[in-house]
């Protein structure tokens, strides 16, 4: 664990190339695009590929003795800790959608005519589960779109807002990092007005998990979906359910799972087969993410290298940067469009073909279409200034 604070480590190109050593990176157009999923490390993919030839070699008789009895429940307890929450709290799932999609849909304390919110900023999957839900249900479903540019309290306000106006609102997600532009919600404030109008907040994770410390009982969430491939590091197929202790009960076992007991967290996790050799990677994961500096080392890197490219861009005619400047509300993902030309994935497009930038447009939200950039752990302050270069001249 590194000695030296977050901010000054952020600076520290010493310690970002000792970092970046970690990683095999293929030749080939800048990554700007890690908002996606993030690397392993070396260690990481070499333990991964043991453990996949090993369970290869060896097949069912060290899962069936060991890993189903044991492993899983020391890695299982290995995520907790990660988390900062209880042990019986977390299951693993396959990912962070099928993990907000089981609580989504096994939530057991709705009735017909109650009222679901769902806002423009959430995982479309996201989207589509409460949807889906609602005709499930017979349950009204009201849509909200957050304001633009957008502010601490004016993100508050419009939840606020909608609970005034529709007081059957039981149940609502609240994207942590939303996933189009990069806006860090104000979590903490939101599920207290959403506590003080009687509404159960899922709070979707994906991206926060990693590069933002947080702690789930202060910011007064009780059920949650994370993954462990963006900041965190694992393999692919590694997501994370989590129900606080007094909200087992909300929440029905998956598809009526009986393979555990009733109030046992891990019947409300999508059964199957899982990624064994992933699983058994873990530990080997987390050691990793802690001798980096955790989220709050990895989050002030992410941060300073996506200031290095919006101060800059703040200040050009014809780029319109779509996230705050507003520390709580921003954090290494941000998006930005080009106001003078319309079709933003053709402009990203030519970021790739014409500056060997690889970013990703994006839709969908109430501030309209963008771009969005995310740096990386490997990501250099030059790298940074060839998007600042591309953008004067492309603007």
């Amino acid at each position: 664990m590194p000695s030296s604070t977050p901010s000054l480590l952020a600076r520290d190109e010493g310690y970002w190339q000792r970092i970046a050593a970690k990683y095999d990176v293929e030749p080939g157009p800048v990554n700007l695009e890690y908002g996606y999923f993030g690397r392993m490390t070396r260690t990481v993919a070499q333990t991964y590929q043991q453990h996949i030839d090993a369970i290869n070699r060896c097949n069912s008789l060290p899962v069936r003795q060991h890993f189903e009895q044991i492993g899983s429940v020391q890695i299982r307890d290995a995520v907790a800790e990660l988390l900062g929450v209880p042990d019986q709290t977390v299951a693993i799932a396959q990912s962070a959608s099928a993990a907000l999609q089981s609580l989504i849909r096994n939530y057991n304390r709705l009735q017909p005519g109650d009222q679901l919110l769902v806002s423009d900023q959430e995982y479309d999957s996201v989207q589509n589960a409460m949807r889906w839900l609602a005709r499930q249900r017979g349950l009204e479903l009201i849509e909200i779109r957050h304001p633009h540019p957008a502010t601490f309290e004016n993100l508050v306000q419009s939840y606020r807002h909608a609970f005034e106006r529709h007081p059957r609102i039981r149940l609502m997600p609240l994207t942590y990092v939303t996933h189009r532009t990069g806006l860090v919600m104000p979590v903490q404030a939101i599920a207290a007005c959403a506590r003080e109008f009687g509404v159960e907040v899922i709070l979707d994770g994906a991206h926060a998990l990693g590069q933002i410390d947080f702690d789930l009982e202060q910011l007064g969430i009780e059920l949650a979906g994370f993954n462990l491939q963006k900041w965190i590091g694992a393999p692919l197929s590694l997501g994370v359910v989590y129900i606080a202790p007094d909200k087992i009960d909300a929440i029905d076992p998956d598809m009526g799972e009986l393979r555990y007991p009733q109030a046992d967290i891990r019947s409300r996790a999508p059964y199957g087969t899982p990624n064994i050799p992933a699983w058994l990677t873990l530990p080997t994961v987390f050691d990793e993410h802690r001798a980096a500096g955790g989220a709050a080392v990895k989050g002030a890197r992410l941060n300073y290298l996506r200031d290095l490219w919006v101060a800059p861009a703040r200040e050009m005619a014809g780029i319109e940067v779509m996230t705050p400047d507003d520390p709580r509300l921003y954090c290494g993902i941000t998006s930005f469009r080009f106001t003078r030309h319309s079709d933003q994935a053709v402009m990203a497009e030519r970021l790739l073909k014409e500056f060997n930038l690889f970013t990703v447009a994006r839709d969908g939200s109430a501030c309209g279409p963008c771009i969005r950039v995310t740096p990386g752990f490997s990501t250099t302050p030059a790298e940074v200034g060839l998007l600042v270069n591309a953008l004067e001249q492309l603007a």
